[in-house]
């Protein structure tokens, strides 16, 4: 397996992680899988990166799944295709679950299991032109793997349709039904969205941001009950008397930066 599939650079607290397969539209197959998850293993114990950008090298994020790899599949039995698709779930888990922010970038296509990447970060700056498509019916395939990921994101309503039309998406849809957060109209846009974006979130306390993203995975579809409300309660409280919002609201307060600035 090469190396170099997939690259990931940390800088100033800012982890890029790049796939690298422009030949292919950054395709992946099971060594792209197997490099991205161990990247991802490495942020999840990483204490000093506070965010995370993925983008794709080249014309495009992510044609999806490789055919030559999916023809491979083809050929395996149940529990080998079984298999094979849990190594790319747990992959999308991890993305999902980084307890620190996530952002797509994305150029071109971002088909199938690129969709799912996309669907599996925090936010979403797509390119004016940049396109998006669950097409695995037009293969005779579903796109199960990635589901649970892209019904978060655009809910069951816009799920139902594009699951089965396999028809494509563009950037201005995608805002319409959630995927993408912002339209970029260029690379140099894109940069300066990007660049506002990482400044904003860099003076925000670290650890509220972990705890803030831990409720929003931890609370996404539960009923209101009072144990949720207790839960909710217990959370801010011991939020609180913490010292990074003591150190933040007293930086508030004395009209200075907080240390973690």
């Amino acid at each position: 397996m090469k190396n170099d599939i997939v690259l990931m650079n940390v800088l100033d607290g800012v982890a890029t992680i790049t796939l690298n397969r422009p030949d292919t539209h950054n395709a992946f197959d099971e060594h792209m899988i197997a490099a991205l998850s161990g990247k991802l293993d490495a942020l999840h114990v990483e204490k000093d990166v506070r965010a995370v950008i993925l983008s794709g090298n080249g014309k495009s994020f992510s044609a999806g799944a490789d055919l030559n790899w999916m023809k491979r599949a083809a050929n395996f039995s149940e529990e080998q295709n079984k298999a094979d698709a849990l190594a790319l779930a747990e992959m999308l888990h991890k993305l999902y679950t980084l307890p620190v922010v996530t952002i797509a970038c994305v150029q071109g296509a971002a088909m199938g299991g690129g969709m799912g990447l996309v669907s599996c970060c925090d936010f979403v700056i797509a390119d004016e032109n940049a396109l998006f498509a669950l097409s695995e019916v037009k293969l005779g395939l579903i796109p199960a793997t990635i589901a649970p990921y892209v019904l978060r994101a655009i809910g069951e309503r816009q799920a139902r349709r594009y699951f089965q039309s396999g028809e494509r998406i563009n950037a201005a849809q995608a805002c319409e039904i959630g995927l993408a957060h912002e339209i970029a109209g260029g690379p140099e846009d894109m940069a300066d969205k990007l660049e506002s974006f990482i400044k904003g979130i860099l003076v925000n306390g670290p650890e509220a941001m972990k705890a803030a993203k831990k409720l929003c995975l931890d609370l996404a579809g539960k009923p209101l009950t009072p144990s949720l409300m207790e839960d909710t309660a217990s959370r801010i409280a011991h939020t609180r008397a913490g010292a990074e919002a003591k150190e933040g609201l007293s930086a508030f307060l004395e009209k200075r930066k907080a240390t973690w600035v």
